[in-house]
């Protein structure tokens, strides 16, 4: 078996070679060995052109020169783990590429060189691993952003970009963030979750499985509302699912994270951030614009977070049913108020009339929360009653406070 095919098969299954003591000194020299045969500026040009060559020759050179003297006193463990540790540094993400490897880590968080955290389980975790320094830090985030035509310097001080897999990216660099570098990554999964897998986690029941498949297969346009973290995407991506495949969908993201790997048609839109000469930039308003001229039969916004509001409520009042989207607020009663102030950046229409709008483009308000132990549920399950009274909705199960399960509230007990 080749050093590439060992460290792939440790990769796809979330491992990483058995921790050990391995000499510093001995990983700088095998990494500047590297160099002098395959020098830097070359392995930054195969990563732009094509990475997996880029990966194969790193691993050949690395195997040849592990086969000589001082690396053939070490260990089989200890020489897997130091080369494992010189291909993440020269073509992976440094120290953080074995927490992007482990599927159980749902959330890397940097906050500068010497300081990495993340979350599992809904919960944080201090990781002993640590940057060597700033430089290695803005090195792996340039690895990052340059691929995708941006960059991070202090005219242009944060940045947001999303890797291949699809895992959501942040940096945020001085003098913005004055105690170093942060970087933020949320990890999504290659295949997206389905409902029955959110009932097996606890996030929702069978119940409301049913519920949210009849919604989505009678087109009902629902919206995802919850805090930051909750598992908007996730559910979203689970309701996505269910979309028969006949239908065309199309999807429009600030950056691409939804999942469609499964349904034949699908047409992915993403916005597009400004160049540093400030021109070229595409919101998601202009997509959502340009998405009801290519004949769609599902709308699905990943978040709506500006003006992009209004046009998504014309397009669900003129024909285009069964769209989805998110959007951040700590409870249905305040995304009815969320909606009005997004759609009046578009056009300042009265209050009344937009509120009219919304209740008669959004069916369904399903509200997510992340509790203290870590699990993500649906909390609530509204609906708009079609008139412009926006404190008229409807609340149709709700989970119990005190985590004895869901109740189906009677007579429509208005939503708080």
């Amino acid at each position: 078996m080749s050093l590439l095919e060992m460290l792939d098969q440790l990769g796809n299954h979330g491992q990483k070679a058995p921790e050990s003591a391995v000499n510093e000194s001995l990983r700088n020299c095998l990494r500047d060995a590297l160099y002098r045969q395959l020098p830097s500026s070359r392995i930054a040009e195969l990563l732009r052109s094509d990475p997996e060559r880029a990966k194969r020759e790193v691993a050949a050179v690395l195997e040849q020169i592990s086969a000589e003297a001082p690396y053939r006193q070490l260990t089989y463990s200890d020489c897997l783990r130091l080369l494992q540790q010189v291909t993440d540094l020269v073509i992976g993400l440094g120290p953080i590429e074995e927490l992007l490897r482990d599927e159980s880590v749902t959330e890397i968080m940097v906050n500068g060189p010497e300081n990495v955290f993340y979350e599992r389980a809904g919960k944080l975790y201090a990781s002993p691993l640590s940057f060597a320094d700033e430089a290695q830090l803005r090195s792996v985030i340039d690895r990052i952003v340059g691929p995708l035509g941006r960059r991070v310097d202090e005219s242009n001080p944060m940045v947001s970009a999303r890797l291949p897999q699809g895992h959501r990216v942040n940096v945020v660099i001085p003098p913005l963030a004055p105690d170093g570098t942060v970087l933020t990554i949320r990890k999504f999964r290659t295949q997206a979750f389905t409902l029955d897998e959110l009932v097996s986690i606890g996030s929702i029941n069978e119940d409301i499985a049913n519920l949210l498949h009849e919604a989505v297969l009678t087109r009902q346009n629902i919206v995802v509302s919850g805090g930051t973290g909750s598992g908007k995407t996730t559910l979203l991506n689970a309701m996505s699912v269910e979309i028969p495949a006949g239908e065309r969908i199309i999807t429009i993201e600030d950056a691409a994270e939804l999942c469609f790997t499964s349904h034949p048609h699908v047409v992915r839109l993403e916005a597009r951030m400004r160049s540093a000469e400030g021109t070229g930039e595409v919101t998601i308003r202009d997509l959502v614009i340009n998405a009801l001229r290519m004949r769609p039969d599902r709308i699905v916004v990943g978040e709506c977070r500006g003006a992009e509001a209004l046009d998504m409520l014309q397009a669900m009042n003129t024909g285009h049913d069964g769209s989805l989207t998110t959007l951040h607020a700590n409870s249905p009663s305040e995304v009815m108020a969320r909606l009005v102030m997004m759609c009046r950046y578009g056009m300042d229409l009265p209050v009344s009339v937009l509120n009219e709008q919304i209740a008669s483009a959004f069916d369904l308000i399903v509200h997510l929360e992340r509790h203290a132990d870590g699990v993500r549920r649906v909390t609530q399950i509204c609906r708009y009653n079609g008139d412009s009274d926006g404190s008229r909705l409807k609340r149709l199960v709700e989970w119990q406070k005190d985590g004895s399960g869901y109740i189906w509230c009677q007579d429509n007990e208005e939503a708080v």
